[in-house]
């Protein structure tokens, strides 16, 4: 069972020499100090967002096996990432400790079970499906059930839940009653039971399996074969998992059959970020971690070196409103940072006008120099991400979207590696125009599409490929050989290239990593939380997300939320509830709602005295600057307001385009406000701007009595 790390980039560097047990503690803050020193009985490390949890146990492997008290061959590190394996695998060679094995649950288990598969039933390993989607759209043909592409996706999912649950269709529908899963739209218990037989079904007679049988045929293994159960605890004897709060019941299952009877095992986990357990996660396996290992020692990292100390306040002041044992083993966050810039709560009237906010805001920050690969928008639901692809694309802006399918994985990336590995076969080929030449009959160009969706999603990636080609090649004597080489080092590291350009991620795909800037959006009820979330249970997970959306910005943080989906719709939607513990805590609301408003050449506006919200300076910047916010009446005249309304109508109808296209209601309401008096004043105004000055100002300036 002896082996070495898989190729990540391991031959692209030499190992560095060990380092001295001093010299690994001194590199340490207190805490992180207390977690590498810390052997002879069950380690559970509660880890706060940007602690440097990885730094620790790191340091703790590189500790032990520097002092003897590890054999570097017996551990195993076990994370819940392809990439996350990869940067703890180069971060101990770095450490010069790079025999230790760290894999996923899936990539430790599956080599496991290559290996004992010959003796334990004999003969071929089944191939691993790539996808659930095949087979269960085919469980679903035999069913004769008529299933769209949603229904399908919310059925895979369902699938993969009850697999990780280690439920059998039969048991499935009294457990999913007794957890009151939301199932899927359309499909009973019953008939998720009827799919998940004829799902098991289509997998045995293709002779395939998929990755929840890879940890579920292990498991038995473990428990039916004793001499394959001595052979991998004799060479594992230590354990650590990180992300332990997302552990679901199949992999401690495996877990535990790993262990035998030996408590030799170091848990790295944060209550406070489980948003995963739609998919199986339970927190209860680190919350109760004494409860299971009665010697265990815990040790807490709260010093959050990622982010500014005003951005920490705001993620500890969502948390302080949360409930159950959320709330019970949350950890405070204290940033170890200089002071920055107070996080920036923006109200938008539509939905289109805070996709075009944030890009404009997006803008400045390039203008100003920060590069856009720097910069994250993160959102509740994939469907957010079209406006704010269409707003970027608008102003010549890159972005990357990600989630779904990682980056070496994505079609047009692996269509692109098997014609690269073609072209390497061909010798005295020109690196630099083979690349181009190849990837242009892919589909790249040298400039990227004015379309957004897929067409784009397909280009951005071919053109990271090609930034990453002529990375390679650019070194002394590269060749095509060179370059696909490293290219599938990295593959298997899943280390994808950097992308210059503004990231777009759900919250769920932006866990584990981290921006110096972020945008919030969408920050309203109904997306944050999820509309569908309606038990306690399910709006503590949408806090959690909340939390962990705030806690991937270093230096610069935004929060948004539109008041309408529409433009000219009636602005009915109301800010997140977990804001309102931030807007009335102490200290961290006063940063996050005191944003000075950004320097616009315009007059700024005067914010009204008989409303509470305004008295209170609970006003977002971009309220500030167009005078007033959702849910505060305006306080101009009732006949101006009126007289400026039949003027935009009777416009809007002899032009033929709709009334908020000649102006918003906002822009209204302010003119009416500020009752502006030169061509000066009115372009003050926003939403009033070069062009509709041109078309309406003399009109306007007539009506409002400075004409």
């Amino acid at each position: 069972m002896t082996d070495t790390p898989a190729a990540d980039t391991a031959a692209a560097r030499p190992e560095a020499p060990p380092a001295s047990p001093e010299a690994l503690l001194e590199a340490l803050d207190p805490e992180q100090r207390e977690v590498a020193a810390s052997f002879g009985q069950p380690l559970c490390v509660l880890a706060g967002a940007g602690t440097g949890k990885t730094r620790a146990i790191t340091h703790r492997i590189a500790y032990g096996v520097t002092t003897g008290q590890l054999n570097p061959r017996h551990v195993l590190a076990v994370t819940f990432t392809a990439k996350a394996a990869a940067e703890m695998r180069s971060r101990l060679r770095d450490l010069g400790v790079p025999a230790v094995q760290a894999r996923t649950f899936h990539a430790a288990a599956l080599r496991q079970l290559r290996h004992f598969w010959p003796r334990v039933v004999g003969g071929r390993m089944p191939e691993i499906m790539p996808s659930k989607v095949a087979g269960v759209g085919a469980a679903c043909r035999r069913l004769h059930l008529d299933v769209d592409r949603a229904a399908l996706r919310d059925i895979v999912a369902e699938v993969e839940w009850s697999r990780v649950s280690m439920l059998t269709p039969e048991s499935y529908p009294e457990i999913a009653e007794q957890t009151r899963r939301p199932g899927v739209d359309g499909f009973d218990a019953r008939t998720i039971s009827r799919i998940l037989t004829q799902y098991e079904e289509v997998k045995k007679e293709n002779d395939v399996i998929d990755f929840e049988d890879v940890l579920l045929h292990m498991v038995g293994f473990l428990t039916e074969r004793a001499d394959v159960a001595r052979e991998i605890r004799g060479q594992y004897k230590h354990f650590v998992v990180d992300e332990y709060q997302d552990v679901s019941t199949l992999q401690h299952a495996l877990l535990r059959l790993w262990l035998g009877t030996s408590d030799d095992l170091c848990v790295v986990g944060d209550a406070a970020q489980t948003i995963y357990t739609f998919a199986g996660a339970r927190a209860s396996y680190l919350l109760d971690f004494r409860k299971e290992f009665p010697r265990a020692h815990t040790i807490r990292l709260e010093r959050n070196y990622r982010s500014t100390p005003q951005i920490v306040r705001m993620a500890n002041a969502v948390l302080d409103g949360a409930q159950g044992r959320t709330r019970e083993t949350r950890l405070t966050l204290t940033s170890q940072r200089a002071a920055g810039e107070p996080p920036v709560v923006e109200t938008f009237p539509d939905d289109p006008a805070e996709a075009d906010g944030i890009a404009e805001r997006i803008g400045e920050l390039i203008a100003a120099g920060r590069p856009a690969a720097e910069m994250a928008i993160l959102f509740r639901t994939n469907s957010q991400s079209e406006a704010f692809e269409q707003a970027l694309t608008a102003r010549g802006i890159g972005y990357l979207v990600r989630g779904g399918d990682r980056f070496f994985e994505r079609q047009e990336v692996r269509r692109a590696m098997v014609s690269l590995r073609a072209a390497a076969r061909v010798e005295q080929l020109d690196p630099a125009r083979a690349v181009r030449d190849v990837l242009g009959q892919q589909g790249w160009s040298e400039t990227a599409p004015e379309t957004t969706g897929s067409v784009r999603d397909r280009w951005e990636s071919l053109n990271a490929l090609v930034g990453l080609a002529d990375t390679i090649i650019a070194r002394p004597g590269a060749t095509m050989s060179d370059l696909v080489r490293e290219l599938e080092e990295r593959a298997e590291a899943q280390a994808a290239p950097v992308v210059d350009g503004v990231t777009l991620a759900s919250i769920h795909a932006a866990k584990g990593l981290e921006w110096p800037v972020v945008f919030v959006v969408g920050a309203s009820d109904g997306l944050l939380p999820i509309s569908m979330a309606t038990t306690p249970a399910e709006v503590e997970e949408e806090r959690r997300l909340f939390y962990v959306a705030l806690t991937r910005a270093k230096d610069l943080l935004t929060v948004s939320w539109a008041a309408a989906r529409t433009p000219g719709a009636r602005g009915s939607r109301k800010a997140s509830r977990f804001l309102e513990g931030v807007l009335e805590h102490p200290d961290a609301p006063r940063t996050a709602r005191a944003a000075t408003p950004r320097r616009t050449g315009r007059r700024s506006a005067t914010m009204h005295t008989h409303c509470r919200v305004c008295e209170q300076g609970l006003v977002s910047a971009a309220d500030q600057r167009r005078g007033r916010h959702a849910g505060c009446a305006p306080t101009a005249g009732a006949e101006l307001l009126r007289e400026l309304r039949s003027w935009r109508r009777s416009t809007s109808a002899s032009r033929g385009v709709p009334a908020y296209a000649i102006l918003t209601d906002a822009a209204l309401e302010a003119a009416a406000e500020r009752a502006p008096r030169s061509r000066e004043e009115l372009l003050a105004i926003p939403g009033i701007g070069p062009a509709k000055m041109e078309q309406f100002g003399d009109e306007l300036l007539e009506l409002l009595g400075g004409g």
